[in-house]
């Protein structure tokens, strides 16, 4: 993280800085956002035809971009992409990785962009995301699958993957992510990156959107360095009229956290699975062991215990709030249609998600929903005595392209089911059962924290024998975002990852 440089700025150079370091570099004048913008896009087309992360290029608005930027911005000059979900960006397309959106355009900006516009990245482009950010892995049919720097047979994760396999292939040094199941956290295990899912409320999802579902999104970046998400967390927070959450604002900026002790933590850590069919693989629960001997030798107090919550909180309350909302998105894109959702619009998981909620009723809804405050409770009992609380942020390493796809088999028996309409007669049958646990058991340690709205963190401590990174993840208390950031910040001195990149 070189904060100086040559005349000119090569790739090789260009990667060893991360954001904080690069706007410095234009700050005082060694290099302009035009030539890293140059040096980005370069590195994008030398590498995307490989990797699929990035779907939709914008360079020459990219270009007109860096010819306008604030003065006092704290990244100014410094490339960055958008995800193509969530937010919007004025005058581009946002696909959401849904055909059915193939022509959508945005009228106006996120407020959450008009921040990072105002903090002086440069965007160009957007990254790949699974159909509306349903899966923990990104291979819409749209799109086509992004595939993991470090291994170009193993995904990158989701739904964020389009964007942490551009940072850890060096395009940018961050991007933006979004989360309302693991998917900053997902994509950054992964890939061997830094990527901390914000409390909720601390940063808005406005003017669009007041909350996505039930409360369990939240949006922030992947990066490279710990400093560049907290500053970049420092430069977006903050709610805005009408939005409805809030958490209280830091005592100090979170970039001044991250080179604070933090002094010594109470944490405990589990690697106990939460789905009795689904083990955790060796090398997740090595990593935490691992991680656990580091913290020791930090001076910090760590205690093992039992997973702190239910298998059905997951698995029946978190399930039935993704059923649900997957049906709302329908009618959003049905208005935008100007006719009801047709099958071809859609891919076939996701139309099966939206039949199935209409097997349950607004009372069944309303008291899975009503199940979250148990969590939430109880999660805000356990913090009372410890301070963090440690897990693999996966149950597996990285999985292969393709692992979660469905077999011929199951194809042709969902669209048989279907063409009867019978997919909304399923509900609480062992098949509906067998899907939501398979479909969330890879989620199983992130989820939890969407639902209480807890920060959290997946931190790139270990990697595996055959070289693929592997994630440990650590949750605070609601709104407590400056415990983890300094935390990290003494795990990233203690263990520094920043130099390991992915060889393309």
């Amino acid at each position: 993280m070189q904060t100086s440089r040559p005349q000119t700025l090569t790739f090789d150079e260009y990667v060893k800085h991360d954001a904080t370091a690069l706007a410095e570099l234009v700050r005082v004048g060694d290099v302009s956002p035009a030539e890293l913008l140059e040096t980005a896009i370069a590195r994008a087309e030398a590498v995307n035809p490989q990797l699929n992360a990035i779907v939709t290029p914008l360079y020459d608005k990219g270009r007109d971009m860096a010819k306008q930027l604030p003065e006092a911005g704290l990244f100014r000059g410094v490339p960055f992409l958008l995800k193509d979900l969530q937010v919007e960006w004025a005058g581009t397309p946002l696909k959401s990785g849904c055909r059915g959106y193939h022509n959508y355009v945005s009228a106006d900006d996120s407020e959450v962009v008009k921040r990072w516009k105002a903090a002086g990245l440069v965007f160009f482009g957007k990254t790949n995301t699974p159909e509306f950010g349903l899966t923990p892995y990104t291979e819409s049919k749209l799109y086509g699958p992004a595939h993991n720097p470090w291994n170009l047979t193993r995904s990158p994760g989701g739904s964020s993957g389009g964007s942490a396999s551009a940072v850890a292939a060096g395009i940018v040094p961050v991007a933006a992510a979004t989360d309302g199941g693991g998917s900053i956290r997902i994509p950054a295990s992964c890939c061997g990156l830094f990527g901390l899912k914000p409390s909720r409320g601390r940063v808005t999802l406005g003017p669009r959107f007041g909350e996505l579902w039930n409360g369990a999104v939240a949006t922030h970046a992947l990066t490279r360095s710990v400093r560049d998400s907290a500053a970049l967390l420092d430069a977006v927070a903050g709610s805005m009229p009408g939005d409805p959450y809030g958490v209280a604002a830091p005592e100090r900026p979170f970039r001044e956290e991250v080179s604070r002790e933090p002094g010594k933590l109470r944490i405990a850590f589990s690697t106990q699975s939460l789905m009795p069919s689904q083990s955790v693989d060796p090398a997740c629960i090595k990593s935490v062991l691992e991680t656990v001997r580091l913290l020791e030798s930090l001076g910090h107090s760590v205690e093992e215990v039992p997973l702190p919550y239910e298998k059905s909180l997951v698995t029946e309350a978190f399930f039935l709030s993704v059923l649900s909302e997957t049906a709302a998105t329908f009618r959003e894109l049905a208005t935008y249609l100007g006719r009801p959702v047709r099958r071809e619009d859609v891919e076939l998981n996701t139309w099966v998600q939206a039949r199935l909620s209409g097997g349950f009723s607004a009372a069944d809804v309303a008291y899975q929903k009503r199940r979250w405050n148990t969590l939430s409770r109880g999660m805000g009992q356990f913090h009372e005595t410890y301070d963090l609380f440690l897990t693999p942020t996966l149950p597996r390493p990285p999985i292969a392209t393709g692992t979660f796809q469905n077999k011929a088999s199951e194809e042709r028996l969902i669209k048989l089911v279907d063409s009867v309409g019978g997919l909304k007669y399923l509900k609480g049958s062992k098949i509906v059962n067998e899907l939501a646990e398979r479909s969330l058991s890879y989620i199983s340690f992130t989820v939890i924290t969407n639902m209480t709205g807890q920060p959290s963190m997946s931190v790139p401590l270990h990697w595996s024998p055959d070289g693929l990174p592997i994630g440990v993840m650590f949750a605070a208390k609601l709104g407590d975002e400056a415990t983890l950031f300094r935390l990290a910040g003494q795990l990233e001195q203690a263990r520094p990852w920043f130099d390991k990149l992915a060889v393309l």
